[in-house]
Formats: C-alpha cells, structure tokens, sequence
C-alpha cells in the first residue's frame, strides 16, 4: 500500500491533467455532429494505453463508434482481468444549467466538473493509471485486459458483434467495471445487481395537419392531450405500474434481505435537500432504496409537441411524442417488457388518435455473486484501502453488457464503482470528486494483487 500511496502521490498532478485532457473531447455518441470528436477521444485513450505499457494496442472500427483494445499478458497462467469501461458520453444540454462549459474542465471544491467527469471517462481512466503504476512498479500480478467502447450510452448495438467475433481474443477469468457508485468514501460500498432497461419513444397522431385551437378546438382531440393521459394512466394511486403482467417475472426479496439492504447509511432529510425536493414519491410499501435498487420503474424522459418558441401561437398540434424508459430487475425480460408495453399502450389508444411505439435499446437486469473469487478480491482490495469492509448495494442504473458478457464469455463481472449518486450523471454539472479518482487509482492494484491470491488458493 505505501508503494501505491507513493506512485500516486508523485504523480497526482499529471494524472489529473491527463483527465482534464480527455474530458475535453466531445464524445457524444448520440449525435452524428461529434463523430470527429468521439474518433479523436479513441486516439487519445489507445495511445494512453500504450504509454502505460499496454500491448497490441488497436483502435477497432464498428459499424459505429470504435473499440479501444489493449492487453498485458504476464504469464498465461496467471488469472486473466478483461476491464470494461467507454469513452463516450452523454449530450450535454440543457447548456444553459451549466455552471462552466461541459467540455472544458474545471476543478472547484475538491471536484472535476465536466461531461463524462464520472460517467464513465474518470472511472475508466482510473483503471489506465491503475496499470502504468503496477507496470512501474513492477506489482501487476494479473494478466490485463481492456475494452473500452465509444457506444454506451446509446446501448452499445455494436459491442455485441464484436464480442461475438473475439471470444478468444477476450477470453479472461473475470469483468471488472467501474461505472457505477459507492455511498461514500467515509461508508464503501460494492454493487451486486445492476437494473435491466427497456427504452421506447412513442409517437401520436391526430389531425393530418395543425390546426387552429379557435377553429378546431373542442372538435378534434389534441395528441398532447391524449398523450398525456395516456402516461398518466400507467401508474395508478399507489405508483405501481399498471401494465397488465409487467411484474409477473419479478424477483421479490425476502425479509432478511430486504432488513440487509436497508442497513445502508440513507439520511431522508439530506437527500431531499441535495435535490431539492420537499417530499419523496414512489412506489407504496418499499423504501427509498428498494425503490431505486430492486424494484422495476417507468419514467418519461421527455415529452414534446406543439409549439414551443417564444411568443403565442394558438396551435391545436398534429402530433405529440415522448421518450420512455423502463428500468427492469431479476428475472424480467427487457425484450418481453418492451412487448408488454407496446401492446398496452396501443390497446388504450382511443379510436380519435393513432399510435406508434418505437423500440431503441434495452438490456437484462443483473445480478454479480458475492461468494466469487473476484468478488471476495474486490472486498479486500476495498477494505485495505478504505480501512473498512464495503457494503453490499444494488444500483439503479442498467449496464446492458453485463449480460452480454456472461451469455457470451462466460463471465461474471465485478461492479466497483468509485461515483457517488450526487456526481449528476446524465445531468448538468456533472462532477467527480478528485478524492475518489485518486482512491480508485490506489484500489484497483490491490484488486489485481487479491485476485491472484485468491485465485491460487
């Protein structure tokens, strides 16, 4: 450990400006405008891996975004690490709920605020550093591997085919992903189970044209309208989802493992003031962090239509529209859950409009064993660099691949994550904390020095 805390602090400065570097670019998948951008965001995590001593480096093209691809391969009988993370980021807008422009970095408080600061950018680079210290050190006790993709955040389509084409080339004993969160670096913490997700965007129609709300209005039914109540109806007085079977294949937890959840550190009053919300809002009968853990959801994302510049414009609108996700737990089925709602939310369409439903991405819920090896790695590694054993958490979020790659490698995966929930992902003014890059750049080589231990044993 004082080897690490010795590396780390010697060169704290250049990793953060290495950070700084990398949250300059663009990267947003989502919008075809930042392709150059995402390319040259590929470029500088590919030649970062060779600086710190990676092999066969490649950036790998896809029929999207690219696949950064580097390895260390010590001793093909040592255990094998394939760490997965990506490059690009989410759009940044609303601009204007900036503080600070989201692509130039600024450090304030003790924390880097920029797009991709914690998702995933200082998360993954952390496990780059991580291999230049035991590189120079000359501790890396496992073989490594990485797989860094630029299409996360718009459901990774192309991953999928590329894993499918490498199995042997990314044959590994273990995942291990840091792209989720902890309670805190006072109270760590390692996630167990992931949230499935299916996301939709519906469209309805009612006149041909736009109309005059004068001329038309109280004749023909306004899409907003309907639309709306259309969403309104899917969760009833008690905040439970009225899909008809959309809870058949629901994993509920027992007693005791519900009462084990809730042992985690959750101060109500903080939590509402951080948001800045007077009162909480859920599903009946289960605590915030069941709600946001081990319970399936239905948001909506985004909803417009009509006219909305500045100024009046009395418009009965042709079509309204909205973007819809669902976050999913053990056992259900994003696949089968995107079916159920299409075909409810068409059977309560009534007859005076039209509706299209629009599949984007989804994926499985997961669940990680907290009896594995690496599992039991991450936990040392945590509690000898924390100085305390972390607590086991469900996250609300999805990471779709996690299935993939145990359908596909055969692997299970290590969730440790170094975020906090309040870094605003997704969000304007997204941050990380520089305390926490610097811990998870300590932790992860003792993860690797554990799982070759415990591997042998």
């Amino acid at each position: 450990m004082q080897t690490i805390k010795k590396y780390v602090e010697a060169n704290t400065q250049r990793f953060l400006d290495e950070l700084v570097e990398l949250l300059r670019f663009p990267s947003v998948s989502a919008d075809p405008k930042y392709k150059g951008d995402v390319q040259k965001a590929a470029e500088y995590v590919a030649q970062k891996l060779r600086d710190a001593g990676a092999d066969n480096v490649e950036i790998c093209p896809t029929a999207g975004h690219p696949i950064v691809y580097g390895e260390k391969i010590i001793d093909p009988a040592k255990p094998t690490v394939l760490v997965y993370g990506h490059y690009d980021v989410q759009p940044p807008d609303p601009l204007e709920l900036w503080e600070t422009p989201p692509f130039e970095p600024t450090i304030r408080d003790g924390k880097i605020f920029a797009r991709g600061a914690c998702d995933d950018k200082g998360q993954f680079y952390m496990h780059v550093k991580a291999f230049e210290l035991m590189q120079a050190t000359d501790t890396l006790a496992c073989n490594i591997k990485f797989m860094i993709e630029g299409e996360e955040e718009v459901g990774s389509d192309n991953l999928g085919i590329f894993v499918k084409a490498n199995k042997q080339r990314l044959a590994a004993d273990v995942v291990l992903i840091s792209d989720t969160a902890m309670i805190s670096l006072e109270t760590p913490s390692l996630e167990t189970g992931l949230r499935g997700l299916s996301y939709l965007e519906v469209e309805v129609t009612g006149p041909n044209r736009d109309l005059h709300s004068g001329v038309y209005g109280g004749a023909v039914a306004n899409p907003i309208t309907i639309l709306a109540k259309m969403i309104a109806s899917l969760h009833d007085e008690n905040n439970h989802i009225t899909i008809p079977g959309f809870y058949d294949d629901v994993v509920e937890l027992d007693a005791a493992e519900r009462e084990a959840l809730n042992a985690a550190p959750f101060d109500e009053s903080e939590y509402k003031s951080d948001l800045g919300i007077k009162a909480l809002w859920g599903e009946k009968g289960y605590t915030t962090i069941e709600r946001t853990g081990i319970r399936p959801t239905l948001e909506l994302n985004g909803i417009w239509g009509g006219y909305i510049g500045e100024g009046a414009k009395t418009v009965l609108p042709s079509k309204a529209q909205a973007k819809i996700s669902m976050r999913l737990v053990p056992n259900q089925d994003s696949d089968k859950i995107t079916k159920l709602f299409t075909d409810h939310f068409k059977r309560i369409a009534p007859e005076y409009i039209s509706v299209k439903v629009t599949p984007h991405h989804g994926g499985q819920p997961a669940v990680t064993p907290t009896d594995s090896t690496a599992y039991r790695a991450a936990e040392k590694a945590i509690e000898e660099a924390f100085g305390k054993k972390p607590i086991p958490t469900r996250g609300g979020g999805s990471i779709p691949i996690v299935s993939l790659f145990e359908n596909e490698l055969g692997l299970k995966t290590v969730l440790m994550g170094f975020g906090l929930d309040s870094d605003n992902l997704h969000s304007p003014n997204e941050k990380y904390d520089i305390a926490n890059y610097l811990k998870g750049i300590e932790t992860i080589p003792l993860f690797h020095k554990y799982f070759a231990e415990l591997s042998q044993q």
